[in-house]
């Protein structure tokens, strides 16, 4: 299959590193002219440099953004649009890895919730805000949000802002069809990345045991038994973000090696 997406233009955030780096990788390989966007601009530079000087059909642009703030936000996005002219892709990926709050309800902070909140589920709504109207100018646009498997299960009280993303992508979807916008969100399961030996190391001195430990059983856990790759999240957002998938919208896929047991009917 062609995806045919040579030319287009996305903006991801998160984009420095872990998936969010990986994926624009990905979208430079196919032909895509990328902007990622972080916070701090030293980072974002190092992550657009390695890119380019690979030599892929897409270019990738340094753009620092804060998805807390509005005018930070909006700036970002006029930048996008005066670099490259126009805005196909947004890929929402900002916020603290694993959430601020786990389930330690004695230890949790309101100020480190609302944080969370304020970064991915506020965060995500205001990115969306300032890249739809660009998007209606060209009549396609592709939404992906990046979720979390905390949002179907238990494992942490900050997963509530997956489960709220989950309601805003489906909401967001019946709001932008009818202008050739596609909207979706991919709740990621364990993914190897520099994140997830960071949970291994805090598990792992909890309960006074090895890192190589906790990542086994994990990997026990996961049918495919293994972890995800990075590039298997940019894989399917390639496909999802092609006129391929035109048909594909409001949609919560998780992409976990089948870890979460997860039924949707």
């Amino acid at each position: 299959m062609h995806v045919d997406l040579t030319g287009c233009t996305a903006l991801i955030t998160g984009g420095s590193m872990g998936i969010g780096r990986s994926v624009a990788e990905t979208m430079a390989q196919e032909g895509i002219n990328v902007a990622i966007c972080a916070r701090s601009q030293t980072k974002l530079d190092e992550t657009a440099a390695d890119i380019n000087s690979k030599g892929y059909g897409g270019r990738v642009i340094a753009i620092p953004l804060d998805t807390t703030d509005w005018s930070s936000v909006k700036s970002g996005v006029d930048k996008v649009i005066s670099e490259f002219d126009h805005l196909d892709i947004l890929i929402n990926g900002a916020a603290a890895p694993g959430g601020l709050v786990r389930n330690e309800i004695d230890l949790a902070e309101d100020t480190a919730l609302l944080t969370d909140l304020d970064t991915k589920v506020i965060g995500y709504f205001r990115m969306v805000k300032a890249c739809i109207p660009h998007m209606r100018k060209r009549k396609f646009g592709r939404i992906i949000n990046i979720g979390g498997m905390t949002g179907r299960g238990t494992m942490a009280l900050s997963g509530m802002r997956n489960a709220a993303l989950s309601h805003f992508t489906k909401t967001l979807s019946d709001i932008t069809g009818p202008n050739g916008i596609t909207v979706n969100i991919i709740h990621p399961g364990l993914v190897e990345t520099p994140h997830i030996h960071e949970l291994y190391e805090m598990r792992a001195k909890k309960e006074n045991r090895k890192p190589e430990e906790v990542e086994q059983e994990y990997i026990d856990r996961t049918p495919i038994r293994r972890l995800l790759l990075p590039e298997e999240i940019g894989h399917l957002i390639i496909f999802l973000c092609s006129p391929l998938a035109g048909g594909i919208t409001g949609e919560s896929i998780g992409l976990d090696g089948g870890i979460s047991r997860y039924i949707s009917l």
